[in-house]
């Protein structure tokens, strides 16, 4: 018999003694407890009402597709997928789980190394730290009081000395100021008895020149080379990009020596310290960083010198080549110790608000002059820190600037293209049309003018009253319409040229750079 409800054959019979039907034990007391009543009569039914039925043992009939082999082929056939199924399921469970162990390996691995790299920077600040404290004497503090009081020019004020105030800057002593005279008198003397080298190129070479060279230095994404600098007596060239690196290049071999990072913005302005070991480089996020040569063109970052508060546009070295200056959109230029990295004066103009996009030294060192946004030139004296000139006349943002080798003339680069200043009469004397001029430079020997805006254009150098010629006019072959920096090479033997995309390209005489692979092979040989 089937149970009254199931339909089925019940394992646990039971019977009712109201209505006399069969039902299955579990579901005829699962309704009871849930309704209370018969499912079939719908009369009122509990638990005694309900009385068990001894029976043997009930063997189920088997199912009608098992009773054949075609359907016992089939039953082995799901049996089969569902063992595959299940194994897939295993198998994709697995590979999940070897890819986050691998992820959490990686996390592991790269957290170690991260906390390495932390430990030897801390270590390497505490040791810095401890070189500055055992170089720089205390200074009482009614010294600094003095210095900060009595140097009017600097940023920062006597008022600064609170509670969460700006720190204050010594000040330039009489000793620096004292080696920066004798700097300017050795210097003066010497230039004097200077003579034009014998294998500075000629203007007939110049004419001549055309690209040699492009090499790629920078990143493909963020394209743009900002900055330049040459180191002469090595044939090295610097670049600062928009990609926040500096790279370390050297010309002969074509190589890459160093890629500087640290910076979190583009690098503005690369500078060589004179023949020494070190580079300066400034950024948009508002630092300046010191890096040395630690061997095998390996620069470390010795000093990030954080004393703007705006992007800074420009770094240049004293002749000492112990001091250098920055310069700011924050409307500041910075006087800074090279060996410890300390800012010995902070200077504003309490005249007038400007921010400095370029900066440079006289050849001489006492005199530094700076250009800004607000399209105005000034001149400083670096003993007071005073204004000493400006000169108006651009109307737009001064890009770049660069005194002559002999110290007459200023060059001066801006939007509206570059002027001539001359330096003894404190007066604009020549000026060449260029639209959106990005850098002017001078040759170290003071012969030609380099200028970089659509195109590069090289000048042979004169007096005010001669006519400056245009020698040469270099293509801008980056594509990008915007040449942004040029410099010449040792004895003007090449240009550099960097530009809107990621290349540094060099010009000059067809077969120079076969001359130059064949003197490296004989060096190697």
């Amino acid at each position: 018999m089937n149970c009254t409800i199931s339909g089925e054959i019940p394992e646990e019979p039971v019977v009712s003694t109201k209505s006399g039907l069969l039902f299955e034990r579990r579901l005829i007391e699962r309704h009871i407890s849930d309704y209370g009543k018969c499912p079939v009569t719908g009369e009122p039914l509990s638990i005694d009402d309900i009385v068990p039925i001894k029976t043997g043992k009930i063997i189920k009939p088997k199912p009608l597709h098992t009773a054949s082999i075609p359907g016992l082929l089939g039953t082995f056939q799901n049996e089969w997928d569902g063992l595959m199924l299940s194994n897939f399921a295993l198998e994709q469970q697995l590979h999940t789980a070897r890819q986050e162990l691998s992820h959490a390996l990686y996390q592991h691995d790269s957290a170690c190394r991260v906390i390495a790299r932390l430990k030897k920077e801390r270590d390497e600040a505490r040791q810095l730290l401890a070189e500055v404290e055992r170089h720089i004497p205390a200074v009482p503090e009614a010294v600094i009081t003095s210095a900060a009081m009595s140097n009017g020019k600097r940023a920062a004020g006597a008022e600064e000395m609170g509670p969460g105030a700006k720190k204050l800057c010594p000040g330039i002593s009489a000793e620096i100021i004292t080696e920066l005279t004798d700097c300017n008198a050795a210097l003066s003397q010497k230039r004097k008895k200077r003579q034009i080298s014998q294998t500075l190129a000629s203007i007939d070479a110049l004419e001549r020149f055309t690209q040699l060279s492009s090499h790629p230095l920078h990143k493909t994404n963020k394209p743009g080379i900002c900055s330049m600098d040459i180191l002469h007596s090595k044939d090295v060239i610097a670049t600062g990009g928009v990609d926040s690196t500096a790279v370390i290049f050297d010309r002969p071999s074509g190589q890459i020596l160093s890629t500087l990072t640290g910076h979190s913005k583009k690098v503005t302005s690369v500078k060589f310290v004179g023949d020494t070991d070190l580079v300066l480089t400034a950024s948009a996020d508002k630092t300046v960083r010191i890096w040395r040569d630690s061997g095998a063109g390996n620069y470390a970052c010795g000093y990030t010198l954080n004393d703007h508060s705006a992007e800074v546009r420009a770094v240049t070295v004293h002749a000492t080549n112990k001091y250098f200056v920055s310069a700011s959109l924050d409307s500041t230029w910075c006087f800074y110790d090279l060996s410890s990295g300390i800012c010995l004066a902070k200077v504003s103009d309490d005249s007038e608000k400007v921010d400095y996009t370029a900066a440079a030294f006289h050849p001489d060192g006492l005199i530094l002059g700076t250009g800004t946004s607000q399209a105005v030139v000034k001149i400083w004296d670096v003993k007071s820190q005073a204004n000493v000139a400006k000169f108006d006349g651009h109307t737009g943002e001064i890009t770049s600037i660069s005194f002559s080798e002999n110290g007459y003339f200023l060059a001066t680069a801006a939007e509206d293209g570059v002027r001539l200043w001359d330096l003894r009469k404190l007066r604009n004397f020549k000026s060449f049309l260029s639209a959106d001029a990005n850098s002017v430079e001078f040759d170290p020997s003071g012969s030609y003018l380099g200028i970089a805006a659509s195109d590069i254009r090289l000048y042979q150098t004169a007096s005010v009253k001669a006519e400056w010629n245009l020698i040469k006019t270099l293509p801008d072959l980056s594509g990008t319409g915007k040449a942004t920096c040029v410099k010449f090479g040792p004895d003007a033997q090449y240009v550099a040229v960097g530009s809107m995309d990621r290349n540094l390209r060099i010009f000059g005489l067809p077969g120079d750079e076969k001359a130059d692979a064949e003197d490296d092979s004989a060096q190697d040989s």
